[in-house]
């Protein structure tokens, strides 16, 4: 048995090391390759250093207490513990919504994207989703209390504050993006099938898999990841029945698994990325100026 705990820990803080070097590439890269230095990309930037927070703080507090003992001593430490996670893993949901926000003006309103997503906005959006997702993650860790010293209505208090939070925090983030992304997915189509008539077939068709097959990885890792955690989680909130905390455990690494992932979809997925991550990796950019290299 101790083997196996120490061979889970090793698994546990193998993610934790990937989740903060992954996305540390993805800051090294934006920040020092001017090229990179678009409202786009700024967005993607604060979901790193989400992400790095989620790998460098969430992480190793949820491997010391996977167990069973903030359920049942909720102490201020673990308090300090739920604050972290909620509030970074919430504001790495949001920062994915904003991007789809991004992603659905470039794709279906082109020629206006420049002038309604640009430095200004993406500077609103960055600071509304750490500044919801910090005020939810206070809020929840504020009204939370151990069932056996909460009175009824100290109990409806909670779970009307954990029903708000789990809304805000998760399904109306994840309605937007579904909505958006089907639109782009269709709009998509519907130009593929336009160019089509310009007798493009082979590329259009090559548009049509390429774009069918990144919403698909964009909406089914998302959704792969954080969908089995909240509506676990809102099976408790709501009819309080008892689950075993191994699978809670487990659905929360799932979850947390998502920070692992968002470098892998919005950065390695694009050539320029790869690109700057391999300079980054070689060691080339402190050998020399590379800062205003053509990546594309």
């Amino acid at each position: 048995m101790h083997v196996v705990c120490i061979l889970l820990h090793i698994f546990l803080g193998s993610i934790s090391v990937v989740t903060t070097c992954g996305n540390l590439l993805v800051i090294i890269s934006i920040i020092y390759f001017k090229q990179l230095h678009t409202p786009t990309n700024y967005l993607v930037l604060s979901l790193a250093v989400a992400d790095l927070l989620v790998g460098t703080l969430v992480c190793p507090l949820t491997i010391k207490f996977s167990t069973s003992a903030c359920h049942y001593n909720y102490d201020l430490f673990c308090k300090v513990r739920s604050t972290f996670g909620t509030s970074l893993c919430t504001c790495s949901i949001l920062h994915l919504c904003c991007i789809s926000i991004d992603r659905y003006y470039a794709v279906c309103q082109p020629l206006t994207y420049r002038t309604k997503i640009n430095n200004s906005v993406t500077v609103i959006m960055t600071l509304m989703s750490w500044g919801i997702s910090a005020f939810i993650g206070v809020g929840l860790a504020t009204v939370r209390s151990p069932p056996k010293i909460c009175g009824k209505l100290c109990l409806n208090n909670v779970i009307l504050v954990n029903s708000m939070g789990l809304i805000f925090a998760f399904y109306l983030p994840m309605i937007i993006m579904l909505s958006i992304y089907l639109k782009i997915f269709l709009v998509a189509q519907r130009q593929a099938r336009s160019i089509q008539s310009t007798k493009l077939g082979a590329t259009v068709s090559k548009m049509e898999r390429k774009a069918t097959k990144t919403l698909a990885i964009v909406m089914g890792m998302f959704l792969m990841c954080w969908l089995p955690f909240f509506l676990c989680t809102t099976i408790l909130n709501l009819i309080h029945v008892s689950v075993p905390d191994v699978l809670i455990e487990f659905l929360t690494w799932l979850a947390l698994s998502n920070s692992v992932l968002n470098p892998l979809i919005y950065a390695f997925f694009y050539s320029w990325f790869r690109v700057a991550f391999r300079l980054i990796v070689s060691g080339k950019i402190i050998q020399g100026d590379y800062t205003n290299l053509k990546l594309l």
